[in-house]
């Protein structure tokens, strides 16, 4: 296995994966929420055309984005979990770090 010893300090690595960090919380947070939005949306347009073939387009469209919105929500959690499996034994790791911070 690969043993990298990692600086998570303020002049190492530490700003750089709290960034990424950042940019996976807002990941896992509004694209779930948008694709609910958007198929709320497109839900109540097809109720108020009153159409039963565009509801019943539109909830299968909603039942779609609201599973893909809970597949990303969980791909932060899997990757963590990975990763954690695989790298439990250094404890100088990047992980460290990005449970640090």
């Amino acid at each position: 296995m690969l043993n990298f010893l990692v600086d998570c300090s303020e002049n190492g690595i530490g700003p750089i994966i709290g960034f990424i960090k950042g940019i996976f919380t807002l990941i896992q947070w509004l694209i779930p929420i948008g694709l609910i939005l958007m198929g709320s949306i497109d839900l109540g347009k097809a109720v108020l055309s009153s159409d039963d073939k565009e509801i019943k387009q539109a909830t299968s469209k909603l039942i779609k984005r609201a599973i893909a919105a809970v597949a990303i929500f969980f791909i932060v959690i899997m990757v963590n979990v990975v990763m954690g499996l695989v790298d439990a034994d250094n404890s100088d790791s990047w992980l460290t770090c990005w449970e640090q911070v």
